[in-house]
């Protein structure tokens, strides 16, 4: 479970025009036309390729509750990729991207100053850079590590150093025991 990763895939959820389809049929009807085929489907979800095709006849209704939340993250991923890549492309040019957490934060400074982490909740607009950085490491197959390192690191300019008003010494924020995790364009 990629707790960055989906979060950012959430965020960017939230530009769609349209929901997602509502019966587990529809969903499956339009992941086999995304996969261009019942037997991709299957293997994705972890089914055999006579169930998708049950579920795409409407033979069966009602998924199990495991395959439900699959089913719906799958089209999730896939559902209205131009209006993802516009609010992925408009947070990464102009907007930026607004991230609301609740974690232990701290950072490594000279000898002498606070450093000590605690549990902070902070709401911080990083600016449209950190964007870009971000949704281009998800798209490279990033690591939730690696997402976390980015967004730690706006953090530390934004919040710790106000863009290089403060805090110039600061050598590297720590951000963990991640409580809550929230994106948003």
């Amino acid at each position: 479970m990629s707790m960055f990763g989906d979060g950012l895939d959430q965020a960017v959820q939230k530009a769609f025009t349209r929901p997602i389809p509502k019966s587990a049929g529809a969903q499956m009807r339009y992941l086999v036309k995304q996969l261009k085929g019942t037997k991709a489907v299957a293997q994705m979800l972890r089914v055999s390729q006579r169930t998708v095709e049950r579920y795409v006849k409407d033979q069966i209704k009602k998924p199990r509750p495991d395959l439900a939340a699959r089913l719906e993250n799958e089209v999730k991923r896939r559902w209205q990729p131009q209006i993802r890549a516009k609010a992925r492309q408009k947070a990464a040019a102009t907007d930026g991207i607004v991230i609301d957490t609740r974690a232990r934060i701290g950072y490594t400074a000279p000898i002498g100053s606070t450093d000590e982490d605690r549990i902070r909740h902070l709401t911080v607009a990083l600016p449209p850079r950190y964007a870009a950085r971000l949704f281009a490491a998800q798209e490279q197959g990033a690591t939730d590590q690696e997402l976390q390192d980015i967004t730690a690191e706006g953090l530390k300019e934004v919040y710790f150093q106000d863009s290089g008003r403060r805090a110039g010494s600061l050598e590297e924020v720590r951000f963990t025991d991640i409580q809550h995790l929230e994106f948003d364009l």
